[in-house]
């Protein structure tokens, strides 16, 4: 190795797991196997760092809040975090179908981090360790423990990265070239050679960030203000809705101009984006305002979000306006923006790049295929995102218990959860740049809503041991109380009485000529189940969780019918799988590419298997016919 350490000395403390890293999968992958009985150390460059933003101030927003949602399902904390340090909350999308409805909270950073710290700290089972994990041990292929920078050796049964953006990491703008990780945080220099070393591929991605602007030389008369939902709706399904009813911060909206793209286009030959100087590959989904400026020249203006990054700060977060840019032309173009004229620097805008993996590594578990014991979740697996790295991290820790515990890993699949649609797209499909979540790549995602993600994965969350029995009996008594509520929905008759008939007019609604049931009326675009209460006049005095429940399968019932018999089919190729000793050159049938892609990724069913790049259906049907005649 390049650096110098001291000798080699074994810590006698034994561990079941050691997770690297402390960022939001790090914390879901720690707390997740400590909860479930495994004694576990987590390491981190710096206690400062845990569960650190150290970008945009929130979490949630259009797909990831379904993620943040399911890890409160499947027992995680993240959700929990959030409702009691946020200080904005917004459902997203709202005048658009209950697929796609979002939670996004603004987050008060530092006080986020403090209380992820607190809950890390009390949990039984864990300790917290500030040190530079160097080399990961094995034996024969399989994880033996770690080595830190001072020499010290932690034995332990498995290991999972999570080390975000934190290795080989370099912040740059301008000419300005620093190698640490994020917020000027200490980077992981020296895991990448060990890892390697184990024959593992890496990629090297970039990610960046706007500036931080004195909240004191803001014109806000110039913005428009963004306020918070006036009834707010918790991310955790244990937090009680009246705790989360708060004063709210606002939020608020400007916009560049063409005087800022001049400016940015008179200074691209300064950016290390268009000059060469960063060799990693950006998010797609998440560009740079140099980026914008040049993929869109004819767009006139671009969205500016001015957010606080916490209560007790005058930090303000220029969301939009992600830069590498040199610092003098970082002043020059926010000062060109509405209100930002007279803006002052708190911290400079910078992009970072740092290592990853090629996550094709890795089985649906999150575990390596070929280092027995070795997990890994988050940034490091090539995604982008606080909330996707917590889902992963909850998943990896889960499965490092359960390994260690001999039982079977738990794999969500497509059909159950955007957890499902993200491990699965990582681990199979290829990404060359950070992948992102969003609605669009869950092909069932009217059945994946936000809003029943406890219906779908609490269950599954108490038979992993993550959910108690109080919650348990929780979830079942809101299931039965939905049941009889839709049954008997169905089954009540509204005849042609003058109130009802007024309370259609009202509505702009069609009056009837005949009598029908209140399901038939709450499939009207322009009812619901809310709206008709004044009519019926058995209704109980249900929770408003249940009532919006009542509310959607009722209204959407065609549809999610319609989406529940695709998933069947998906099922039954997934169901479909492949022997792990096939040797796809023996199949001569196959392309030569497809034969390439299949013997990289060693799919364990022919569902997942038709989801790779590279292979195509006719593929998929000789594989068929292959497996058929086995």
């Amino acid at each position: 190795m390049k650096y110098s350490a001291n000798s080699v000395w074994e810590n006698k403390d034994e561990y079941d797991v050691a997770v690297i890293g402390a960022g939001h999968a790090g914390c879901e992958a720690a707390l997740a196997c400590a909860r479930l009985g495994c004694r576990t150390v987590m390491f981190t460059v710096s206690v400062d760092s845990i569960a650190l933003m150290p970008c945009n101030p929130n979490i949630g927003g259009s797909s990831k809040g379904h993620l943040v949602r399911e890890v409160d399902a499947l027992g995680g904390e993240m959700g929990k975090v959030i409702d009691r340090t946020f200080i904005q909350s917004k459902m997203l999308n709202k005048s658009k179908g209950p697929a796609v409805h979002s939670l996004r909270a603004q987050a008060d950073k530092a006080d986020y981090s403090r209380t992820m710290r607190q809950v890390l700290e009390e949990q039984d089972l864990l300790d917290i360790r500030q040190m530079e994990v160097t080399d990961i041990l094995t034996k024969d292929r399989k994880v033996t423990g770690v080595q830190t920078y001072s020499g010290a050796v932690y034995h332990c049964k498995a290991v999972i990265l999570c080390t975000g953006t934190y290795l080989k990491a370099r912040c740059i703008y301008g000419d300005v070239s620093t190698y640490t990780g994020p917020n000027g945080l200490q980077s992981a220099d020296h895991l990448t050679e060990s890892l390697k070393s184990l024959g593992v591929r890496m990629y090297r991605f970039k990610t960046g960030t706007p500036a931080r602007i004195d909240r004191r030389s803001i014109d806000f008369s110039k913005m428009e203000e963004q306020k918070g939902d006036e009834k707010v709706v918790p991310f955790s399904f244990t937090t009680d809705p009246a705790d989360v009813q708060i004063d709210q911060v606002s939020c608020w909206l400007t916009y560049t101009n063409e005087k800022t793209h001049d400016i940015i286009r008179k200074n691209l030959d300064r950016s290390p984006l268009f000059s060469g100087a960063i060799e990693g590959t950006g998010p797609r989904y998440c560009p740079s305002i140099e980026d914008k400026v040049v993929k869109f020249p004819d767009k006139e203006r671009h969205q500016v979000f001015i957010e606080p990054e916490g209560i007790h700060t005058t930090e303000m977060y220029i969301g939009g306006m992600s830069s590498s840019l040199p610092e003098d032309v970082q002043y020059a173009m926010y000062r060109s923006v509405p209100g930002l004229e007279h803006a002052k620097i708190v911290r400079n805008a910078y992009a970072i790049e740092y290592d990853c993996i090629d996550a094709r590594q890795l089985m649906s578990t999150l575990e390596f295929k070929e280092i027995d014991g070795l997990f890994s979740g988050g940034q490091f697996n090539g995604s982008s995102g606080y909330e996707e790295a917590a889902a992963q991290g909850l998943i990896a820790g889960i499965n490092a218990a359960r390994k260690i515990q001999g039982k079977e890993g738990v794999i969500i699949d497509r059909s159950q959860g955007y957890i499902g649609v993200l491990i699965d797209d990582l681990v199979t499909k290829e990404n060359h740049e950070p992948y992102r979540m969003m609605t669009s790549r869950a092909e069932y995602r009217l059945l994946l809503r936000q809003d029943n993600a406890d219906l779908r994965l609490t269950k599954i969350g108490y038979e992993i041991g993550l959910i108690d029995e109080e919650r348990y009996k929780r979830l079942l008594r809101k299931e039965k109380m939905i049941d009889e509520e839709i049954n008997r929905v169905e089954h009540t008759n509204i005849g042609t009485s003058e109130e009802i008939q007024n309370l259609l007019s009202s509505y702009g609604s069609a009056l009837l000529n005949s009598g029908t049931t209140l399901a038939e009326l709450i499939r009207r675009p322009e009812l619901s189940y809310g709206k008709l209460a004044s009519v019926d006049i058995n209704r109980p005095d249900l929770p408003w969780d249940v009532s919006e429940q009542v509310n959607i399968n009722i209204k959407y019932d065609g549809y999610i019918k319609r989406q529940m018999r695709q998933v069947d089919q998906f099922k039954k190729m997934e169901k479909k799988k492949i022997p792990d000793d096939i040797d796809y050159d023996d199949i001569k049938s196959l392309r030569i590419e497809a034969r390439q892609k299949l013997s990289q990724i060693r799919p364990v069913s022919i569902g997942q298997a038709s989801r790779i790049s590279g292979v195509s259906p006719a593929d998929v049907s000789v594989l068929l016919v292959y497996l058929s005649s086995r």
